[in-house]
């Protein structure tokens, strides 16, 4: 727990660093230009770095051992964090259309140049790179708080892709789609939130993550094992927690069938990865 943790922390803080980089390039040159499309996508490079420090805050807690008050472990507290994400977008991008629409009302028309450019082609690049990196990192180490991140990420690279339509569209002649991509953005900021929600609610919420006929085939498999069902699967990918029951000889003795449960746990375990616990209840057949 400590090394994974570790390592998701050295992700996100390389990512971190990156994040502000850039958002702090776009801020700027957004205000020197007075576009609100590219400051909106500066704001939205700049949550990704607060959605860094929530992350590393989960991440940490998530890392703790199993204590008395938290038998089952701490690791949903990096999907908790995980809907903290969600909420600061949902934030975002409630400010960013709040902004656009005030555009619409006091028109100013951008002072687009080359350097606008530049600055957006290097940002999606960086972008694109980062994506790559935290979503590769999230499978390998089954993370939801650097999936989730790598899901933020990928919303800029789309983001600053359409400012630099924008700017595009202003320099022949329509200003008006400025705050017209700004509010676009806020959309798109608005649904990674949703997706976020959507995954880590299922999680909270105890979803049933894996098949259940997979399971039985696995149960089914051993000899003296009559039946397999009320199977219950919950938890994260690499946290999962498995019930079930199974029938066996009403005459099996007792020794007899805790061995069994025990090798159908081992073989479950081996089999599938990210399994913490199974309770197996045996029943007589």
């Amino acid at each position: 727990m400590d090394a994974r943790f570790k390592r998701i922390r050295k992700i996100l803080l390389v990512v971190l660093l990156l994040n502000w980089l850039v958002a702090l390039a776009k801020i700027v040159y957004g205000y020197i230009i007075q576009s609100t499309a590219m400051c909106a996508d500066g704001f939205h490079s700049f949550s990704d770095g607060a959605s860094n420090l929530i992350g590393l805050t989960g991440a940490w807690v998530a890392s703790r051992p199993k204590d008395k008050d938290h038998p089952y472990g701490h690791k949903k507290y990096e999907t908790f964090a995980a809907i903290i994400i969600a909420i600061v977008l949902f934030i975002l991008s409630y400010s960013i259309i709040r902004n656009g629409l005030g555009r619409f009302f006091n028109r100013i028309v951008p002072d687009i140049d080359n350097t606008s450019f530049i600055i957006m082609l290097i940002t999606v690049a960086i972008n694109a790179a980062v994506y790559l990196y935290e979503k590769t990192r999230a499978t390998i180490l089954s993370s939801d708080i650097l999936s989730a991140d790598a899901q933020h990420t990928k919303s800029d690279i789309f983001v600053s892709i359409s400012v630099i339509c924008a700017f595009i569209a202003v320099k022949t002649g329509f200003p008006v789609i400025d705050p017209v991509v700004s509010i676009c953005i806020a959309f798109l900021i608005a649904h990674s939130a949703v997706i976020i929600l959507k995954e880590s609610s299922g999680i909270l919420c105890d979803k049933s993550v894996l098949d259940e006929e997979r399971i039985k085939g696995i149960v089914l498999s051993f000899d003296g094992v009559k039946g397999c069902h009320n199977i219950r699967t919950r938890g994260r990918p690499d946290d999962t927690h498995i019930d079930l029951h199974i029938t066996v000889d009403a005459h099996m003795p007792i020794g007899k069938a805790h061995e069994l449960s025990h090798r159908i746990d081992e073989t479950i375990k081996s089999g599938i990865r990210g399994i913490t616990d199974i309770a197996i209840h045996i029943e007589p057949f």
